[in-house]
This record gives structure tokens, sequence and C-alpha cells, in this order.
């Protein structure tokens, strides 16, 4: 019996710590990966501007719609990358429909930069994307880019 309750403890902590958040995740400054960030766009032939939180953008067109808010429903074609050129996402036929204060920040300050009908390359740091901690495809650290097309604005 003693034995038996021994496993039942070893077991409930054993879960309780796979319950305990990681708290040695602190995300990379944004200073820390701009090499990185302007070593892609050097080498991908992009003329990219820096947005106040770091980010790269380079746009592509205006578009001459209307202009996303956190609270519209956005309907977008895009590819998103890895810096080493790996897609981990992509919706270049059917377009993707969501609201677009449910995104990752860089996309947030990204796709208001232009109108319905407009396309922009973002080039976003960890920090405003998943940070450290990997999602998917996606390791944690993971600059990302992202070429989009604004197709409609609600």
């Amino acid at each position: 019996m003693n034995r038996l309750r021994s496993i039942f403890f070893c077991s409930c902590l054993l879960l309780l710590a796979g319950c305990v958040k990681d708290k040695t995740c602190v995300p990379k400054t944004v200073a820390s990966e701009q090499a990185t960030m302007q070593s892609y766009a050097s080498a991908n032939g992009m003329v990219v501007q820096a947005h106040p939180s770091g980010m790269l953008y380079q746009i592509v067109s205006s578009g001459n719609g209307a202009t996303a808010s956190l609270s519209s429903l956005v309907s977008v074609r895009y590819t998103g990358k890895l810096m080493n050129g790996t897609i981990f996402d992509s919706r270049t036929t059917t377009p993707a429909e969501f609201t677009l204060g449910q995104v990752i920040t860089g996309w947030q300050l990204g796709v208001p930069l232009i109108q319905k009908g407009g396309k922009i390359r973002l080039i976003i740091p960890s920090s405003l994307a998943y940070g450290c901690t990997a999602t998917g495809p996606i390791p944690a650290d993971a600059v990302l880019y992202f070429e989009i097309e604004l197709v409609d604005v609600r």
C-alpha cells in the first residue's frame, strides 16, 4: 500500500511539474534581430522602411479602398516564410478571413499601412509574432516574413 501511495504521489508531482509554465522564456529584443531582418531584405532585393515598432515593411501597392482597423474583418491572401525560406503557411487562392485584432501584432501594425486591394511585405521580429514560444511549424524566436494582399475590409 505504501508503494502504491508513493507511485501515486510521484505521478502527481510529475503532472504538476508539467503544468508549470516555463519561466525561462524571455523574448528577443527587436534590436537583437535587426541584422537578420536587414540581411533578409537585402538578400531578397527588398527596399524596406522601418516601422516605429522595429518591423520592416515594403508597400508593393497601396490599394485604394478602405483601411483596416483592429475591429475590421479582413480578407487576405498571404504567404508566410521563415528566414531560411521555408513556407510555413500560405493562402494564395481562396482568401482567409479573420478579425485583424485576433492575429499577431506584426499583422495588426502592418496591414493598416495599406488599403483594400493593396499588397505589402512584412519582416516581423519574433517579439511581434510568437516570441519565444514555438507554434506549429514556427520555431521559438522566429523572425517571420509575409507577403500579404488585402482583398477586402469590412
